[in-house]
Order: C-alpha cells, then sequence, then structure tokens
C-alpha cells in the first residue's frame, strides 16, 4: 500500500521535544486516538525523551532531522520557548502541519518568521492553546455567542500556576516569566469570544516577589482595553506554593448589562488525600482541553482543514505579552500593535 493510500486512515506524527510539560499529556492522549501512529521522538535531552520513547516503544532520535526524515503527517513541537522557532523552520515544507506549544515564540520577529515560513511551504501552522477546549470555557463562548449577557461591560481574569522551575526561569529560554508564561493563554481566549484585539495595556511586573533569587518575573497584574470597547484585568502569577491541591488556575467573570458569568476552567476534580503524595490534590474528573486540542489537529490533518489556532493568534497573544513588559518597563500604558 501506498503512504497516499495508508494516510487515508493513518496519520503518522513526531513528538519534538519534551521540555514543556504539556508533552507528556499531548502523547498520553494521542497515543490512544485510533489511526494516529507515533513515529518518534526527538528531544536533545536524552534523559527526557529517551525515557518517554522507552515508555511509549518508539524509536528515540539524537537529532531533530532524523525525525522529520520519516514520511511525517504532523509535528508536535513542545520544545524550550525560544527554541520554537528553530524547529518550526526547520520541519516547514517537510511536513504538512506543525502543533507548536505557546508561546508561538519569545520575540515577535520570530513568530512573524514562522509564520511567513509555513505560509510559503504550504505548512498549516496551529498554536497549542488547550484552554479552548476546556468544557467550561466552551460553554461560556456558547453564550457568549447567544447574547445571554447582552452589551459586555467588563472581564475579569487570573491564570494562577505553580512556579514550574527548570528552563521556565532562564530569560534566554522562555522569553519571560509567569507574565510571558501565563498571559497568552487568556488573551487568545478574549480574541476567540469577540474577535477582538487588545488596544492598550497597563501592566506591573513583579521579580522574585514570590520566589526569592529565581531571577525573572514571577508576579503580574494586567489592565486593558479591547477594541471592542470591554475593559479588563488579568492577574498572572506563579503563586501556587507546592502544597497546593492543584496546579493552579483559569478563571473569568465576564459582567454584561443582563448579569455576570463566572467562569472556572478547572472546577471539574475530586479532592483526594495521598499519604504517599503527602498531600491533598485535585484530580480532575471532566474532559481534559489538551485532548480535544490534539483531536482537533489530527482532524485538521485528515480532513485538510485549516488551522483553528492559526499562528496569527499565536502572534497576536504574543505580542499583548511583549507589550505587557513593555508598560512595565516604561511605567505606563502602551498602544497595541507596538
Amino acid at each position: 500500500m501506498t503512504r497516499e493510500l495508508e494516510s487515508l486512515n493513518e496519520v503518522r506524527l513526531g513528538m519534538f521535544s519534551f521540555a514543556h510539560m504539556h508533552a507528556a499529556s499531548y502523547i498520553h492522549f494521542l497515543a490512544q486516538m485510533e489511526g494516529v501512529t507515533i513515529a518518534g521522538i526527538y528531544d536533545d535531552d536524552y534523559d527526557r525523551g529517551g525515557r518517554i520513547a522507552a515508555q511509549y516503544n518508539v524509536p528515540y532520535f539524537r537529532r531533530a532531522d532524523g525525525l522529520f526524515d520519516q514520511e511525517l503527517d504532523g509535528a508536535v513541537i513542545c520544545s524550550e520557548n525560544a527554541l520554537h522557532a528553530p524547529l518550526v523552520l526547520q520541519g516547514a515544507g517537510r511536513v504538512g502541519a506543525i502543533l507548536c506549544e505557546k508561546p508561538i515564540a519569545t520575540t515577535a520577529s520570530d513568530g512573524q518568521e514562522m509564520i511567513d515560513r509555513c505560509r510559503e511551504t504550504g505548512t498549516k501552522l496551529q498554536i497549542a492553546f488547550p484552554m479552548r477546549f476546556a468544557p467550561p470555557v466552551m460553554e461560556l463562548k456558547q453564550q457568549l455567542d447567544a447574547g445571554v449577557l447582552g452589551e459586555i461591560y467588563s472581564v475579569k481574569s487570573t491564570n494562577h500556576g505553580s512556579m514550574p522551575g527548570r528552563w521556565f526561569a532562564d530569560h534566554k529560554l522562555a522569553g519571560g516569566g509567569a507574565v510571558m508564561d501565563h498571559t497568552v493563554h487568556v488573551v487568545d481566549l478574549l480574541r476567540w469570544f469577540w474577535d477582538t484585539e487588545v488596544e492598550e495595556i497597563y501592566a506591573e511586573v513583579g521579580r522574585e516577589l514570590l520566589h526569592p533569587g529565581l531571577g525573572i518575573d514571577d508576579v503580574g497584574l494586567l489592565s486593558f482595553r479591547l477594541a471592542n470597547g470591554v475593559f479588563g484585568t488579568l492577574d498572572t502569577s506563579w503563586s501556587r506554593p507546592p502544597s497546593y491541591p492543584t496546579w493552579g488556575d483559569v478563571k473569568l467573570d465576564v459582567l454584561g448589562e443582563q448579569g455576570l458569568i463566572s467562569v472556572d476552567a478547572f472546577e471539574q476534580n475530586l479532592q483526594v488525600s495521598s499519604n504517599e503524595a503527602g498531600k491533598t490534590s485535585d484530580v480532575n474528573w471532566g474532559s481534559s482541553g489538551d485532548e480535544g486540542l490534539v483531536a482537533d489537529f489530527v482532524a485538521m490533518i485528515r480532513e485538510d482543514l485549516e488551522p483553528s489556532i492559526s499562528g496569527e493568534d499565536g502572534q497576536r497573544a504574543l505580542e499583548v505579552a511583549l507589550a505587557a513588559y513593555e508598560s512595565a518597563r516604561r511605567v505606563e500604558p502602551v498602544a497595541l500593535p507596538i
């Protein structure tokens, strides 16, 4: 059977780096999908990538080129933020589709180069924003589309989390700390809700306020105005201690003329007390946004669809995070685009 006929049923994917913790969740769900084959894992850290390859009984590649040569239908890139651009540029034109972890890049110029190269080579570029597939968030989107709140006045949001450590605290690899890590998720949701852009932002960013010696920002408070007139705030921080029941939260309070809708994207959980874990933890029982994201990516490949979350979506979210840092540096509001 030719590769063309096989591709009607089978989707061959390569996993590129397990630097980001979402990669473990993505491969967990992909490995359970009918007709999806994990053709291999590339990681420049053998202890990290080789261990996962052995767990899933798939080939391990020490060089990205070796995996790109495996007649892949798609690539899932979960490297350190600064390495997104080199891997996407390396894969553009060699695979039909790329799912790139957020943020799209650490600089606007890198993000734009990724978008341009994928467009020139006919490679579909999708950005990993799994919060669009969280059931509570999807329900909020439906309510907003139905106009149940009438005119929207404001949105108050949070994206708190535990301090992830490792390369996340290395500015060269991460591009920023908590503000870079958490701003893009919520900004993408707001753009998705109302098909609008952030047009002005004021931010206060704190460095080493919660984690002395960290060397990077660990708290941030953003105030912004959307082009549709909605005002908003975002509390983005690495404020959850190791003993906290869950890694963090994504919460949204949307106020309109007809009332208020409050959403906690991770409220679908049970509390489990474990002596082995040494604490009480929140264990999710609901549908996974990560599962919805990778299922959407596979469907895009199979059905030859356009990305539901485009490179441009990733670029606009990145620009807001970068503008937040610029606002904090200037100590004044910043208009977008910069």
